[in-house]
């Protein structure tokens, strides 16, 4: 039994045998491939799907490349481009000194000290002015002592203008020294930073900050003159030892008030100036107590 072919369904006829006196009939063409089927025969652009998602490819393609054509090529900076900057920059803008920068930074912590006697009357009558700095945040202020000493009473005013009642709660006579505890304090209190006198040396810069002869805040920039210098009041009750020589000016009013390096940091407490006449007048040397002493005065050594 003959088995069917598998991938045909048309029956084919059996060939007759050749004819041996027929003549040999032509050859016959090729027959054509059959035709693909409507399904395959669809091209792409007939489906609307496949247009448009090349339309669009199209069309990002075409933006990237105007994209990168206009951007801008990267310009690497140089060294020079960086001076010329810096140049424009002081050029154009005024900076401050160092000694208006050292003000700046001390000035939150400087308080003006007043002493009192009452009168005869009963009312306060000013003693003296001075200056005081603040050194710990809970008001705690250092000052002079000739600047309290025989008050009846003491008022500060700090530097944004409150003002209240303080009193003594040490002394430091070796060192002309007080030490204020302020009644009530700002809110915002910031305290002097104190930096050890250890690398001070003459011709440093420093800044003087107070209120000579009751005005101020005022601020004076000289340099430090001397180092370990003695001192002994106009008085000759007793003299001061190991002190910072400077000659930013300094005048009554000035006592007790901070001398601060150009950081604005306080290395002494000023506490005398040269009078070789009775006039109290500055000639161009001062005499500041180093931080190291005043500090240890409350009890503080933070160097």
């Amino acid at each position: 039994m003959r088995r069917p072919a598998l991938y045909s369904s048309a029956s084919r006829a059996r060939p007759e045998p050749p004819d041996a006196d027929a003549a040999p009939s032509p050859p016959q063409p090729p027959e054509a491939a059959p035709a693909a089927p409507p399904s395959m025969r669809k091209r792409w652009w007939s489906d609307p799907r496949l247009l448009w998602a090349t339309i669009v490819l199209l069309a990002a393609a075409a933006l990237g490349a105007g994209t990168v054509a206009l951007r801008p090529g990267t310009r690497t900076l140089t060294q020079k481009d960086i001076d010329a900057a810096v140049m424009r920059t002081l050029e154009t803008n005024v900076l401050p000194s160092p000694a208006a920068k050292a003000y700046a930074a001390i000035i939150p912590s400087v308080v003006r000290v007043m002493g009192f006697v009452k009168g005869k009357d009963g009312k306060d009558v000013e003693q003296g002015v001075g200056t005081g700095v603040v050194i710990v945040d809970k008001g705690i202020i250092l000052t002079n002592l000739h600047v309290v000493s025989g008050a009846q009473s003491i008022k500060v005013t700090f530097s944004d203008g409150m003002e209240t009642t303080a009193s003594v709660t040490g002394m430091q006579p070796e060192n002309d020294l007080a030490v204020l505890q302020a009644h009530k304090i700002p809110d915002d209190m910031i305290a002097a930073t104190m930096r050890s006198t250890a690398d001070l040396s003459p011709g440093d810069q420093v800044v003087a900050v107070g209120f000579p002869f009751g005005i101020g805040p005022s601020t004076s920039a000289g340099v430090v003159s001397g180092l370990g210098r003695s001192f002994r009041s106009p008085e000759g009750k007793h003299v001061l030892t190991n002190l910072i020589q400077f000659d930013a000016a300094a005048n009554p009013g000035n006592s007790g008030g901070p001398l601060v390096t150009m950081d604005g940091q306080v290395v002494g407490i000023v506490t005398a100036i040269l009078n070789p006449s009775q006039q109290r007048t500055f000639v161009g040397i001062g005499f500041a107590v180093p931080i190291e002493n005043a500090a240890s005065a409350v009890g503080l050594h933070p160097f």
